[in-house]
């Protein structure tokens, strides 16, 4: 009896020790402290949790893009921590424009849509830029192989209240983050479409206030309801973080796309 005793406390504890968490990658639109003053836990990121049954732990850092979030580690940071069954969330764009010339400022991306690759120079090393899918595809495959479940997800809009009247059309890099999910084998959520459909309903004043500093970083308030957006993208999609969800669909506001 104790032997049986012993087997069930060890069952218990080994699956205890194996609860998948959820990681996330991405810029200051889901950093923590990502907007600065008024923004304040500015990140949806930082909000995901409430709507989660299991650990999320937040990796995101204002200023990066693909490439950056690459070239400083970060990226091999979340692979060599991630066991088979945890969840990664990568969520980039707003920092992976301009131009590599004549001032390469160590985040913009090589153009293009797939294998391309530009030679530059940052901070006085040469470096070969990859394009924005070739980093995506490359961080959510090993991450993949060690049997993690990756979700892609298109980049937040900026206020598209901003002039007045709602504007809102998808850029290039959610084409792009949909190219590289279904690359190698990653669920895709349409985070901006998402969270636009929100903010129009939502209406000019009330979305005007989730942005107190500029048109890109959102207060508290701003930032949940971006995080219930990508919740809403859940459950509506088949990403396999949908039954970890605590939320109905029902009971997030929005409709699925």
């Amino acid at each position: 009896m104790q032997f049986l005793r012993l087997l069930a406390f060890v069952a218990v504890a080994c699956t205890s020790g194996s609860a998948a968490t959820v990681y996330l990658a991405g810029d200051s639109t889901m950093a923590k402290n990502g907007g600065g003053a008024g923004t304040v836990w500015s990140g949806w990121g930082e909000f995901l949790k409430y709507s989660l049954n299991i650990t999320v732990v937040n990796q995101a850092i204002g200023g990066r893009s693909a490439r950056s979030f690459s070239r400083e580690g970060r990226f091999t940071t979340i692979i060599n921590t991630v066991k088979s069954g945890d969840f990664v969330i990568i969520e980039f764009g707003h920092n992976d424009g301009g131009s590599l010339t004549p001032t390469d400022n160590g985040r913009t991306d090589c153009p293009g849509d797939g294998a391309q690759t530009c030679q530059t120079t940052f901070d006085g090393v040469s470096e070969t830029v990859l394009t924005y899918p070739a980093y995506l595809k490359n961080a959510a495959s090993a991450m993949i192989a060690k049997g993690a479940k990756v979700i892609i997800s298109s980049p937040t809009p900026n206020n598209p209240w901003e002039g007045g009247s709602f504007v809102y059309t998808p850029n290039r890099f959610t084409d792009y983050s949909r190219a590289a999910a279904a690359a190698v084998g990653a669920s895709f959520v349409d985070h901006g479409q998402y969270t636009a459909n929100r903010f129009q309903s939502l209406g000019l004043s009330t979305v005007d206030s989730y942005y107190p500093n500029d048109h890109t970083h959102t207060s508290p308030a701003g930032a949940n309801t971006v995080a219930a957006a990508f919740v809403k993208g859940l459950l509506c999609g088949s990403a396999p973080l949908k039954t970890s969800v605590k939320n109905a669909t029902a009971s997030v506001p929005g409709s699925c796309i």
